[in-house]
């Protein structure tokens, strides 16, 4: 195969998997997680179902390609220093409540690879600056957003994943109540 081939082939290699994300994320859209298939993907995309899992693997790595997740968090310069965690934690939970796509995600991210990554990417980008702007320390800022992505996430878990009833029961301020001082805590308390 001359270079010349090769090029053109990873062009159309490019274009495939392009036309199929889009795909998937219009049919992710629709349909949410669970009732998607890879077949009404692939017929979206007007290709072989095996092209999907070709590029793919399955459908939950499609799914980590696909979505794109922005968080939308607030700037820390317009929320008060000691008002961060209850303010990242009610806008997590607006977030849990009106988007499956996060549900979906954090349900796949704990068996796949690929989710797993989207996940670590989401916090890396968009968690770990926050943590920066606002705690003592900004070399601990990675720490920091983890162990912030820890009480958000688990709750997350406990309450739209596994379905745990004295988390589902919880009303949203009782939430922010509970979560908001330790949010707190990990983002501005001193080194231990």
């Amino acid at each position: 195969m001359t270079e010349k081939q090769q090029v053109k082939g990873a062009r159309r290699a490019d274009a495939t998997r392009a036309t199929i994300l889009a795909a998937a994320r219009e049919r992710f859209a629709a349909d949410g997680y669970e009732r998607a298939t890879i077949r009404a993907i692939a017929r979206d995309a007007r290709i072989d179902p095996s092209m999907v899992m070709r590029y793919f693997g399955n459908k939950e790595g499609l799914f980590a390609a696909a979505v794109t997740i922005e968080l939308r968090l607030p700037d820390p310069r317009d929320v008060p220093r000691e008002e961060i965690g209850r303010t990242l934690v009610a806008h997590f939970l607006d977030l849990w409540e009106r988007d499956e796509v996060l549900t979906a995600l954090l349900r796949v991210a704990t068996t796949n690879a690929a989710a797993a990554e989207r996940m670590r990417e989401v916090l890396r980008d968009q968690l770990v600056p926050i943590a920066r702007e606002v705690c003592p320390d900004p070399e601990q800022a990675p720490v920091r957003a983890a162990l912030s992505a820890s009480q958000v996430l688990g709750f997350a878990l406990t309450r739209y994943v596994l379905g745990f009833p004295a988390s589902a029961a919880l009303g949203r301020d009782e939430v922010v109540d509970w979560l908001g001082p330790a949010v707190q805590r990990y983002l501005t308390a001193k080194t231990p």
